[in-house]
């Protein structure tokens, strides 16, 4: 049997290789030889880090009389999600509207034109209450397929014609943004924060981050003081909670409960990328410590443990570690196979073991381990419900438990570098390290955009993915031109290399020429792209900005630094069209409504000139969507020697001093006394 996934680029891919499954990757070869075998596609969509893909993998796909009936009844095709989250997100639809859910592993069958007759999500080995085994619905589809073949066709063409409608009539008409707009969305915000445990609406939590952000620009534009209260309780709920790893940095994926307690174990870049973002702006506006400190840790975490020998970074790191059969993990669930949370949950003995009774004893009240437990098996997730009461003892604890747990082992880790992420962790890094003056971490940035330049750009279009240097055949995808321009523009502005300002505008304008819908808003995949049941075009952020908001915010910006009519004209366009989401339900369009604080604000063009002193004080503005650079066509022609505060190229009399500056930007006290 042919090994298809060994060349692939996806870990998630490789990691199936080899199965005694007969998998196929993505592409016009594998629905061929459905055709020419007269056979369905059974089609599996998951991801490197998915835990119930991983047990899924092991009770099925690794089970040798499994995939036989799979090899002899059906063409399988094995997609990452994260490489291909168009096919993702146009069979993710269609569970849905089959089952009234979604998730992963997405099992979903097809004909050999493609389309769907049956769907679902995880499969068990041997039935359960409620649900049939995964061989069971083998054999039922195989026996379907053969008795009543032309009756699941029909099915399938439906399904496909219902698909393609649905789409072409989702969405309103687009509306016109307006300041009461974007006070009645933060409104139906409030309703649904947790006034107990912060965060939005019930278990399991996710952290909010692109709608953190809009409250705190929102904040920042109107000065209104429960959007500012929100986002400060929910960023240290989360910070002090299980989510967020107490000894090292870093936050994993999301809560399984409603107090931050237990997390799902998996730490995405996707996700760290922008709450170091959240965490910085809180940093700025409040001065919290507890923000400064989670910002700095969080950033090392990006450069510790995500990044890779290329420079770019690592997609995620796995929600399961898997223990070694000589291993003994006792309270940690067993040895010989992947175990969640393995690596960083403790009992009270083992603080005790590490650090001597007094000190273990010390740490377990400091984060709430128990003999009962938090999570499984008595064990319990660090948590920290308030600051230590002897800091130094602290940072000795902290960094005797990182060592042993350093010993522990480890989750794997998907390598595999996207693009839109990696342009989130390139904005995000540089301008952290802008403010605390960490040359590193905007040397990381450049390392990362160096990457994508020469790696992921192909005959000037984006490529999604890399690994290892070698780029992978998939297209770039709306949200890898959005996030990665919006990283380049933030770049451009920390390092003044105007090499990343051209390299943005060139992103843009392969957008607004191969992306662009009629109504002013985009497609999520270009209109060369392979045709799918339909043209992904989801104006939702998921854990990460959609790609229509990423474009209006990239597009806002690059007018704001250029000067450009013509991607102002667009990015209003396109927030626009994102208006009715954001006036419904703010919490899946949270980075549509931060662009639209930023359009509501200016944004505010700041250019230092021949003043060095005040560039740090510049940028520690609050400005909603601000630019702040010392160089390019903001700053050019200036004679006199000041920070020049712009709207649409128009300035006011250049700031001088520390409290003209404060007085046109709005900057936080005690950054100055400390500035």
């Amino acid at each position: 049997m042919p090994n298809r996934l060994a060349d692939q680029t996806s870990p998630y891919l490789l990691q199936h290789a080899d199965n005694p499954v007969d998998w196929w990757p993505w592409g016009p070869a594998a629905f061929a030889e459905a055709i020419d075998r007269g056979v369905p596609v059974l089609l599996s969509v998951g991801y490197a880090s998915c835990h119930w893909c991983h047990v899924m993998a092991h009770e099925s796909f690794e089970d040798e009389t499994t995939a036989a009936l799979m090899n002899e009844h059906f063409v399988n095709i094995k997609v990452d999600r994260e490489e291909r989250p168009d096919v993702d997100a146009v069979y993710m639809d269609v569970t849905v509207a089959l089952t009234g859910h979604g998730g992963w592993p997405m099992t979903v069958f097809l004909t050999p034109a493609g389309e769907p007759f049956y769907a679902g999500t995880y499969f068990p080995p041997t039935p359960r209450a409620g649900m049939g085994s995964f061989r069971q619905l083998l054999e039922a589809v195989t026996s379907a397929w053969r008795t009543r073949r032309d009756e699941v066709e029909a099915s399938g063409a439906d399904i496909a014609r219902e698909v393609a409608a649905a789409a072409r009539a989702s969405g309103g008409p687009a509306a016109t943004l307006t300041a009461e707009l974007l006070a009645g969305a933060v409104e139906k915000v409030a309703r649904a924060f947790d006034p107990v445990h912060a965060g939005f609406g019930p278990a399991p939590k996710f952290p909010p981050s692109a709608l953190l952000e809009m409250l705190l620009r929102h904040w920042a534009r109107t000065g209104d003081d429960a959007s500012l209260r929100m986002v400060t309780a929910t960023c240290e709920r989360m910070a002090r909670g299980g989510i967020y790893d107490q000894l090292a940095g870093g936050f994993a994926r999301y809560s399984v409960d409603a107090t931050w307690t237990v997390p799902h174990f998996e730490k995405m870049l996707y996700d760290n990328a922008q709450l170091l973002r959240v965490y910085l702006h809180l940093w700025r506006a409040t001065g919290s410590p507890l923000a400064e400190r989670v910002a700095r840790e969080t950033a090392s975490f990006l450069l510790t443990d995500l990044r890779t020998a290329e420079g770019g970074f690592a997609s995620a790191l796995d929600a399961d570690t898997v223990v070694p059969t000589s291993d003994t993990v006792g309270a940690h669930g067993g040895s010989g196979h992947s175990v969640e949370g393995a690596t960083y949950v403790w009992t009270p003995a083992e603080l005790v073991d590490v650090l001597g009774p007094d000190d273990g004893a010390w740490a377990a009240g400091v984060f709430g381990v128990t003999h009962a437990g938090t999570f499984e098996h008595g064990t319990s997730v660090l948590e920290l419900g308030a600051d230590a009461d002897d800091p130094v003892r602290f940072t000795r604890v902290r960094a005797a438990l990182a060592a042993v747990r350093a010993g522990r082992p480890q989750p794997a880790r998907d390598d595999k570098i996207v693009a839109a992420w990696n342009g989130l962790a390139i904005a995000s890094l540089a301008e952290a390290g802008a403010l605390f003056a960490e040359a590193s971490w905007v040397a990381a940035a450049v390392d990362a955009a160096t990457l994508l330049r020469d790696v992921h750009l192909v005959d000037g279009r984006l490529r999604r993915t890399s690994r290892h240097g070698r780029v992978g055949s998939n297209a770039g995808v709306l949200e890898d031109y959005g996030d990665v321009a919006e990283g380049l523009l933030v770049l451009h502005q920390v390092t003044g290399d105007a090499q990343w300002l051209e390299l943005a505008s060139d992103l843009l304008g392969v957008v607004r020429g191969h992306f662009a819908a009629d109504d002013g808003g985009f497609f999520d995949t270009a209109d060369d792209a392979e045709r799918l049941l339909r043209r992904p075009r989801d104006p939702s952020d998921s854990p990460t900005p959609s790609g229509q908001a990423a474009v209006a915010g990239a597009l806002l910006t690059c007018a704001a630094l250029t000067g450009s009519a013509e991607h102002r004209r667009a990015a209003e366009r396109a927030v626009d069209v994102l208006t009715p989401l954001l006036a419904v339900n703010a919490s899946f369009a949270g980075w549509a409504g931060a662009v639209a604080e930023a359009l509501l604000a200016g944004p505010a063009e700041v250019a230092v000139v021949d003043r060095p002193d005040l560039e740090r004080l510049a940028r520690l503005a609050t400005a909603p969507g601000a630019v702040v650079v010392t160089s390019g066509p903001l700053a050019r022609g200036r004679a006199a020697a000041g920070v020049y505060v712009c709207r649409g190229f128009v300035c006011e009399r250049p700031a001088t001093t520390v409290e003209e500056v404060r007085a046109q930007l709005g900057v936080q006290v005690a950054l100055v006394s400390a500035g």
